[in-house]
Parts: structure tokens; C-alpha cells; sequence
């Protein structure tokens, strides 16, 4: 048995970034569209405006690698660059408006023409028991303390009317053998620190298997 805890997203602004020159230019342009006029970007960085510079100096600049030009492909991949990293700035504003509205995240990104990737958020560990790898034992685990801390552990098989002490360990997360099959056994831990001993937890129980 677990504590229940609330999961949630935070979307992240990724860019699909094409390799072909001619792709780019018209992913770039679609982003510059879907921004323009956008009320949730008022004061977009870098401009729109220097953005669109960017993509127009690559589309030149291809233009001259295919006429086959003299030293257009390095000229090329210059602009290139000047364009990806334009992007990539905007992808920081864009990131950093979409996280000052927690509510509507994703369809501040999506409306911008960049796609969204959802990562989840680490939360802690809750403190939980669960049935062991063989019949008759549980792991335990619990939320880590400190960086140096350990752990004492205690179990009670007639509903924490009489409680048996557990080895101590340096992790938060203890297997305890020798369990009843069939029966409901409670859990309960403290934390050791250098500041001192922790409280008890609250007891978690599980029906041992």
C-alpha cells in the first residue's frame, strides 16, 4: 500500500528542426506566421522581424549553392546556423512565456508552431510497502532524508499493538523477511540524520503474499 500522489506535466517547447535547407526555410516561416499577430507574444525575442531576416539571408544563400556559385555552400551553411540559433532563442521565449501560464502551457507552445514535449516532474518518493520477490516478504521504501542519512524500520503484525525493530539501513528502502502469508503486516520508519532522529512515520500496511 502507497500514498496516492498527483502527477503532473510540464510541457517543454522542442524544435523539428528539417535537414534539408528548403524545409527549414518553410518551417522557420511557419513559425514567424503562427507568431505574428499572436496576442500570447507580444515582445518576441529575437524579433520577428530579425527572424525573417535570417530565413530570407538562407534562402539567398541556397539560391547561390545552386547556381553553383563560388564558395556559396560555406556562405550556405553560415546562414544556416544563423538561422538555428535564431530559432533556438525563440524557443527560450517562447518557453519561458508558456511557464508563466502553468494553466495553459501546451496550447501556448502549439500555438506558435513548435511542438510540445510533455516531460513528467520528479516527485518524491512516497513511503510504500509491496510484496518481495519470494512468499513471506515485503520491500519497504521510504522518502530519502538527506544526503547522509539512515534508516530505522519497525513492523507490526497484530494491527501496532506490539512493534518488531528491523536492521537499520543506509538506504530508504529495507526488504523484511519472514513474513505470514495471508497476513496484514504494518510498517513504520524514522529517519536518522546528523541533526538527529526523525519522527516516526505514519504505518503503511500490506497483505503479505
Amino acid at each position: 500500500m502507497a500514498t496516492a500522489t498527483k502527477s503532473t506535466n510540464r510541457s517543454t517547447v522542442t524544435l523539428s528542426l528539417p535537414k534539408s535547407v528548403p524545409a527549414l526555410v518553410v518551417y522557420a516561416q511557419g513559425i514567424v506566421k503562427r507568431m505574428t499577430g499572436n496576442a500570447s507574444f507580444p515582445n518576441p525575442t529575437p524579433t520577428l522581424a530579425a527572424v525573417t531576416t535570417a530565413v530570407d539571408d538562407l534562402r539567398t544563400a541556397e539560391t547561390a549553392v545552386l547556381a553553383r556559385t563560388k564558395g556559396a555552400a560555406a556562405e550556405r551553411d553560415a546562414k544556416r546556423l544563423a538561422l538555428v540559433a535564431a530559432l533556438q532563442h525563440l524557443r527560450a521565449y517562447i518557453q519561458v512565456t508558456a511557464d508563466a501560464d502553468m494553466e495553459n502551457w501546451g496550447a501556448i507552445i502549439e500555438s506558435a508552431g513548435v511542438a510540445v514535449r510533455k516531460t513528467p516532474t520528479r516527485h518524491a518518493r512516497t513511503f510504500a510497502a509491496k510484496p518481495g520477490a519470494v512468499s513471506g516478504v515485503a520491500t519497504v521504501v521510504a522518502a530519502a532524508a538527506a544526503r547522509r542519512a539512515s534508516y530505522e524500520w519497525q513492523y507490526s503484525s497484530d494491527g501496532g499493538k506490539t512493534w518488531v525493530t528491523a536492521p537499520s539501513t543506509l538506504q530508504a528502502k529495507t526488504h523484511v523477511s519472514g513474513l505470514q502469508p495471508g497476513s496484514t503486516v504494518s510498517f513504520k520508519y524514522r529517519p536518522v540524520t546528523k541533526t538527529g532522529e526523525g519522527d516516526w512515520s505514519q504505518p503503511v500496511s500490506l497483505l503479505v503474499a
